[in-house]
């Protein structure tokens, strides 16, 4: 048995009785949806169309956001049905992000993750979806796709249909029939706020005629569409949004979004950037004196060794607690521990922070003690570099993001914890003063690392992506709304000033204090974009 839905395209009408349905079927607040009706303009004048697709969860065969979830709020039923218990919800957002198809919202009033479960309690009881009760053109279809008597078997096998975003790889039981890829494929028309209905300054219902007839009464308006048929003369520039939209429409330049779902806006926001940040502290502050008693080279004095531990502590205890602070149910995150679903990468992190944080409080008092045990060094070390990379492999569950899948995601975040950790313990030996040796090994250290992050980002940025969505988001960094942020907090700031700085004062305490401040400010600059940049990206 594996349930799934037909939208017939060439019966939808627009009229969203399925959104109305499905609000009034689960008390679902005004706005946000689990099912929605996008509408696409497109044509040239006087041969124009408007798609409408109905948006909604795709109940993937393999769903990415079953697989992130950290705590098995999602899964997946016996039926196909991608179900959701609320109740287990710790409203992380990663579902979100791993959602290809802009599915899941978070419920303002439970402060939880929602989405269509295909009417899974009146399935139950062998009743259909709301939406496919309610529809008056029959263009929803559901049903049991592996019954050959079912109605949607029978259109599926002689109807062409399409799904969305097929490369995925995530198996959707949602096709459409007569579909256009003007409308499924998000990146076909640029999701914009001011749409149909969502401005009512001219009134709505018979009020809101004014928005045609003030158009169409316009002289730059009738001068403009005179010239799309054949004028020779240019069209005067048009002012305002009502005019310019109505021509753009008419004379069929570009296919548009005229209705759709509020942009859900950044989900993963400044918490996130600086867990990872405090997280890189947290590990390259321990990372690099176990690195430089590795290599041969002498470590920090006891009084260094000890702030090497406390500095690794308290960052780990701020990584914590902004992980907990981004939760819409932060008094559930013990969930992630008590009810871990191993598949994700959020508990395992949550695991790797919590023996991180027993290893080195147990390594903190036998230092105290003045014992030594290098075995155990060795282990958290282990631990360290876990901690430093595992949000790499978390950012790569969320499928809906294109530019988290790069597979230097890793090494990015390990070059920034070595980075992390040498500006750290630059800082520190202002105040504990520790020998040339151990000064020399940092400036190596960061300076290394500062090359091989550079290398790094060229290959995160240079190399060809394999998706629109992903270059764009490149696009946007480098000549988009982060260049600012990237070429000057990024580049000049976090790594060509400290390399200067290092390069002219090679072996001067002070000047390496004075270069770890601009590193540290790099590293979260880059977070920052990095965390931000591929959300601005549309999914639906």
């Amino acid at each position: 048995m594996r349930y799934g839905f037909i939208i017939d395209n060439r019966k939808c009408i627009g009229c969203h009785a399925c959104t109305t349905a499905c609000k009034s079927e689960h008390d679902v607040p005004v706005g946000v949806n689990r099912t929605w009706v996008k509408q696409v303009e497109k044509g040239e004048f006087p041969h124009t169309r408007r798609l409408f697709s109905v948006m909604r969860c795709n109940h993937c065969t393999d769903a990415p956001c079953v697989e992130i979830c950290p705590v098995e709020a999602l899964f997946i039923r016996e039926d196909g049905i991608v179900d959701f218990d609320k109740e287990r919800c710790i409203a992380c957002k990663s579902c979100m992000q791993a959602c290809p198809y802009d599915a899941l919202y978070i419920d303002p009033e439970t402060h939880t993750a929602a989405k269509c479960n295909y009417c899974a309690h009146r399935i139950d009881i062998g009743l259909e979806p709301a939406c496919v009760n309610v529809c008056p053109e029959h263009a929803i279809i559901s049903g049991d796709m592996d019954d050959p008597e079912s109605e949607i078997a029978h259109l599926l096998a002689r109807q062409p249909v399409k799904v969305r975003k097929q490369e995925k790889g995530t198996i959707p039981n949602l096709f459409y029939i007569d579909a256009d890829d003007a409308s499924l494929v998000p990146s076909a028309t640029e999701k914009r706020a001011d749409t149909l209905w969502s401005h009512q300054e001219r009134g709505v219902g018979h009020f809101a005629r004014a928005a045609e007839e003030m158009a169409f009464s316009n002289p730059d308006v009738v001068h403009a569409l005179l010239t799309a048929n054949g004028q020779s003369s240019p069209a005067p520039t048009l002012v305002g949004p009502g005019p310019a939209r109505s021509v753009e429409v008419l004379m069929g330049k570009h296919a548009r979004r005229v209705y759709d779902a509020p942009d859900k806006g950044i989900l993963w926001g400044w918490e996130v950037s600086g867990y990872v940040w405090t997280k890189a502290i947290a590990a390259g502050a321990f990372l690099v004196p176990v690195l430089a008693w590795w290599l041969g080279f002498a470590g920090p004095y006891d009084a260094g060794t000890t702030w090497s531990f406390g500095l690794s502590l308290f960052f780990l205890m701020a990584t914590g607690a902004l992980l907990v602070k981004d939760l819409d149910q932060p008094k559930r995150f013990v969930y992630v521990l008590l009810r871990p679903q191993w598949k994700s990468w959020l508990p395992r992190g949550g695991y790797a922070i919590t023996a991180y944080g027993g290893l080195l409080t147990l390594g903190l008092v036998l230092h105290l003690l003045g014992v030594n045990v290098p075995l155990l060094g060795l282990v958290t070390a282990l631990v360290a570099v876990l901690v430093a990379v595992y949000t790499a492999f978390l950012f790569a569950q969320a499928k809906g993001r294109d530019f988290w899948q790069s597979p230097a995601m890793p090494l990015h975040m390990l070059v920034h914890s070595v980075m992390a950790g040498g500006a750290a313990s630059g800082l520190v030996n202002v105040w504990t003063g520790a020998g040339h040796e151990w000064v020399l090994f940092l400036y190596g250290t960061l300076t290394i690392s500062l090359i091989v992050n550079l290398v790094v980002l060229f290959v995160e940025l240079a190399v060809p992506h394999p998706t629109s969505d992903a270059h764009r988001v490149v696009d946007m960094i480098l000549k988009g709304r982060y260049r600012m942020p990237f070429w000057g907090g990024v580049l000049m700031v976090g790594n060509l000033l400290p390399l200067t700085l290092l390069l002219a004062g090679w072996g001067h305490a002070g000047m390496l204090a004075l270069a770890a401040v601009p590193v540290l400010a790099g590293i979260y600059f880059t977070e920052r974009i990095w965390v931000e940049a591929p959300q601005r990206i549309p999914l639906s």
